[in-house]
């Protein structure tokens, strides 16, 4: 009998891991499996023909959103029509969840019967802690990556939550450094990392008070090499960006050369975000910093309910890393923090000793991550059509 699987991914973070649930799902259910859908490139290559290019959600700031918001409910109506007309066997959302609760409403709405699991946790635990609640009308299971998650659905009485496992954690033998790359993290002058983000947007925000703080930090007689990853569609953009900087970095472009980095890098200086977590399990000790506009800002304030916006201090349970937000995120300050993670400080020390702790607190056993959020997958499934 064959089993019809129709998976949402919108952004490619939520390709990738869309992707590698398709391989495993693929594998427990052999040639009896079809996918249907919305994603990128990675689950094309896993057989997904999807409804649209991914790209045209690519929108950033809120007056593009304002601006193409005809388009984006068109294309929420669009799919949740496919995935009714399909009754597939299971309706896996992944991420993005503007775009994909949104469809999911829709669905449980017309037919009440198509189970649906949610992969990547909504930040019910930072903001609209009340959106928890609220999927039990629509989801019949979350799949976390990060571990504090499910202890939040619990609290705030949202669906069965379950912890998968991050992506990272199958990926730290490209993070962490072998013998030469740990002397060379271990070497003068020691090399600091400038990561201002993957959007242009925060680039925008973000370029102009970074080149400002290492200009300040190199002014102060703090010895370093700066390098600066980006991605390829991001290259130019960040290219021109740098131009004005006082202390010129090394821009390497793309996921594999950003890695390399990592594993040598003594300090960084990166705009809050996944990254954060990346560098820690890298064990990277960092300055963090975030700007929006004012109008995001403000928003944001008055709906953030946790005590950091670092991801890495959420998950190792304590503010280790110092962020600098809005008016807080200046050269002066980024600069005099920098120098201290550069140097062999009691900041940097404690860094070092929480990033050490992560292994164990992310830690999913001898299940890689996909395997997990599969099998509960095909669990979800096997419950809600039995």
């Amino acid at each position: 009998m064959e089993r019809r699987i129709f998976l949402i991914a919108t952004e490619e973070s939520g390709d990738r891991l869309g992707a590698n649930l398709m391989k495993v799902l693929r594998q427990r259910l052999g040639d009896g499996v079809r996918f249907e859908g919305v994603g990128g490139r990675a689950m094309a290559r896993e057989g997904l023909d999807t409804l649209f290019p991914i790209e045209e959600l690519s929108i950033i700031g809120l007056a593009a959103v304002v601006k193409e918001l005809p388009k984006i409910l068109g294309l929420i109506k669009e799919t949740a029509i496919a995935v009714t007309e399909a009754a597939p066997d299971i309706l896996v959302i992944i991420d993005s969840p503007d775009f994909t609760h949104r469809v999911a409403k829709r669905v449980r709405a017309k037919n009440p019967a198509i189970p649906i699991v949610d992969y990547v946790s909504p930040s019910v635990w930072a903001w609209r802690p009340g959106r928890a609640r609220a999927m039990l009308k629509y989801v019949d299971h979350v799949l976390a990556l990060l571990p504090f998650e499910p202890e939040a659905y619990q609290r705030l009485h949202g669906p069965p939550c379950s912890y998968v496992g991050h992506p990272l954690t199958e990926q730290l033998a490209s993070l962490r450094p072998n013998a030469d790359e740990a002397r060379r993290r271990a070497e003068s002058p020691p090399v600091l990392l400038v990561l201002p983000g993957s959007r242009r947007s925060e680039i925008r925000h973000h370029m102009a008070v970074f080149g400002e703080a290492v200009g300040l930090l190199q002014e102060r007689g703090v010895a370093f090499e700066l390098m600066l990853p980006t991605m390829p569609h991001l290259q130019e953009t960040v290219v021109e960006a740098v131009k004005g900087w006082p202390v010129q970095p090394q821009v390497v472009i793309g996921e594999q050369d950003k890695r390399a980095a990592f594993r040598i890098a003594h300090a960084a200086l990166a705009k809050s975000g996944t990254v954060t977590l990346e560098l820690a399990l890298a064990g990277v000790p960092m300055v963090t910093a975030y700007r929006v506009g004012a109008i995001e800002a403000f928003i944001l304030r008055r709906a953030i309910r946790v005590s950091s916006v670092i991801l890495a201090n959420l998950v190792i349970g304590k503010d280790v890393i110092p962020e600098f937000l809005q008016e807080d995120c200046t050269p002066e300050k980024l600069a005099e923090a920098l120098a201290d993670v550069l140097s062999d400080s009691e900041l940097r020390r404690q860094q070092l000793e929480a990033f050490a702790t992560l292994d164990t607190i992310m830690s999913t056993g001898d299940q890689p991550p996909s395997v997990r959020a599969a099998d509960i997958v095909l669990a979800t499934m096997y419950k809600r059509r039995a």
